[in-house]
């Protein structure tokens, strides 16, 4: 088989994608989509945390006469215990040269760990491994740093204009530079969140959400807001809403993200100044439209009407347990039946959308309803240029380069067959990951994956509004601020004006810094 071209043509040769599902079973689906961001998952690996000290790589015998190069990779550790020798063959059906064998190098499952070992590797200099599967949430950060190969440079220019011309745009701009527009890492997979709801609940209440498009039609906070309401009072469940407002790094970059830019609101004037320059990009967090986005959680929680610019929302319908929890809490009493409405990343999809009747933990089966993120003001309405609309946090993974590495021939080769759109489609049926082309949403091969094919619809809709967080190299001690001042806000701890003046003086000392 070829190893060039990107034609996507199917290819009949090696494992079909039927075969490797039927392998992977439903565990191997649900471990990679809940791998969407810094504050999913946790704990450490039992110590395989991809130091990149088991195997030197390079060139070695095949016993046959012929050599082989041996590319390391950092990887997943969920998706390589469960699905590694079918990802492994996908590559090589989908034109890797058999002279070239992958080796998965099992990242620290926490990724601010993984992140911290990439780190320690990259500025040691070492060779191995030399690929690495990096957090759209730190990519930028050792951009910034010159620490990875520039593909710009590297890569063939037709790859280079595949990822410019046909992938999500939002979701590759985490892995550019953000001064010259240059390519450090080609996605992966995107992770975007979703609002669940339980459609049985809804059409109960007299609601219909297949004949209003639910699944492709934003609707607006306050539209939603008394549907929400409605289904509550006429539901026999303890929550309407459960979403996440911890002081964690999930409110910062995602939770609050959403609600503010769906507002109009920005951390840094808009979507131009999301990763810099740093001290010389304005700081919004004390304008209307963001204080206007935290009075609307609280009109949710509080059911406070802000001398009546709330006057028209459904509230109260939230419960305060909300400024205590993560994607977990907030899943557990969605999935349980006893909430009407959920915010969450596509594995809640995956676990809750399964049959009930064939599986021991919760799940909601064909009850299990999603729409997108609702929105407050219109694009065109938004006061911070790219804000507006219905707007998702950006989660997903990148495949970067170590610029060190001795196989970057072998390197390319393995990047070419995983942008096919065959392997793509093929982590999607066997490991859940999103593909990153939108174009491949609307396959019917993505939409007949088991339970999360049912969503395609929804989440292109998200993938084509998501905003990512500002991430530059400050970002790691502002996302503790802001996470802060947001629950402080929505707990009634201080007026969300207080609040954002706070917040607003604390960025910008960590800007100067």
């Amino acid at each position: 088989m070829s190893d060039n071209g990107t034609s996507g043509e199917r290819n009949s040769t090696g494992v079909s994608r039927r075969r490797f599902v039927r392998a992977a079973g439903a565990a191997g689906v649900v471990g990679g989509l809940a791998g969407c961001a810094d504050f999913v998952g946790g704990g450490g690996d039992g110590g395989n945390g991809g130091s990149g000290d088991g195997s030197d790589g390079g060139s070695t015998g095949d016993g046959s006469g012929g050599e082989t190069t041996t590319v390391q990779w950092g990887f997943d550790p969920v998706a390589v215990q469960n699905n590694g020798d079918a990802i492994k063959q996908a590559l090589h059906d989908n034109g890797l040269s058999d002279s070239i064998e992958i080796e998965f190098v099992p990242r620290d499952q926490d990724t601010g760990a993984a992140r911290s070992n990439y780190n320690r590797l990259l500025s040691a200099g070492e060779t191995n491994p030399d690929m690495f599967l990096m957090d759209n949430g730190w990519t930028n950060i050792f951009i910034q740093r010159g620490q990875l190969q520039n593909l710009s440079q590297a890569l063939p220019e037709e790859l280079l204009t595949d990822v410019s011309d046909n992938y999500f745009s939002a979701f590759t701009d985490t892995a550019r530079n953000p001064s010259n527009g240059d390519l450090f890492g080609v996605p992966v997979f995107p992770d975007f969140p979703t609002m669940q709801y339980r459609k049985d609940l809804v059409e109960d209440a007299g609601y219909s959400p297949e004949s209003n498009n639910w699944a492709t039609e934003p609707m607006t906070w306050e539209e939603w807001s008394n549907i929400a309401a409605d289904t509550y009072d006429n539901a026999d469940v303890d929550y309407g809403f459960t979403t996440q407002w911890d002081i964690y790094e999930g409110t910062s970059c995602c939770t609050f993200n959403e609600v503010m830019s769906s507002w109009g609101g920005a951390y840094f004037g808009g979507r131009d100044n999301l990763f810099g320059p740093i001290g010389e990009r304005p700081i919004t967090v004390n304008n209307e439209e963001v204080v206007n986005s935290l009075n609307m959680m609280r009109k949710f929680v509080h059911d406070e009407d802000f001398g009546g610019q709330f006057e028209g929302y459904g509230g109260g319908f939230t419960p305060t347990e909300i400024l205590g929890w993560k994607e977990e809490d907030a899943r557990a009493p969605f999935v349980n039946g006893n909430a009407v409405f959920h915010r969450n990343w596509p594995y809640s999809l995956a676990l809750g959308g399964r049959n009930p009747e064939e599986t021991e933990d919760p799940a909601l089966g064909e009850n299990l309803g999603a729409m997108p993120i609702p929105y407050a003001v219109s694009e065109s309405e938004a006061a911070q240029p790219g804000t507006g609309g219905s707007t998702a946090a950006l989660g997903g993974w990148h495949m970067t380069v170590n610029p060190n590495s001795e196989q970057l021939d072998a390197v390319t080769q393995v990047i070419r067959s995983a942008m096919q759109p065959d392997f793509q489609l093929t982590l999607l049926s066997v490991q859940g990951w999103l593909p990153p082309r939108p174009e491949l949403f609307n396959s019917s091969e993505a939409q007949n994956v088991p339970v999360v094919g049912r969503y395609m619809d929804t989440l292109q809709v998200a993938g084509n509004n998501t905003m990512p967080r500002p991430v530059t190299g400050v970002w790691s001690d502002q996302s503790s601020k802001i996470a802060q001042q947001a629950n402080r806000a929505v707990g009634q701890e201080a007026s969300s004006a207080d609040a954002m003046a706070t917040l607003e003086s604390a960025l910008a000392e960590t800007e100067q810094t």
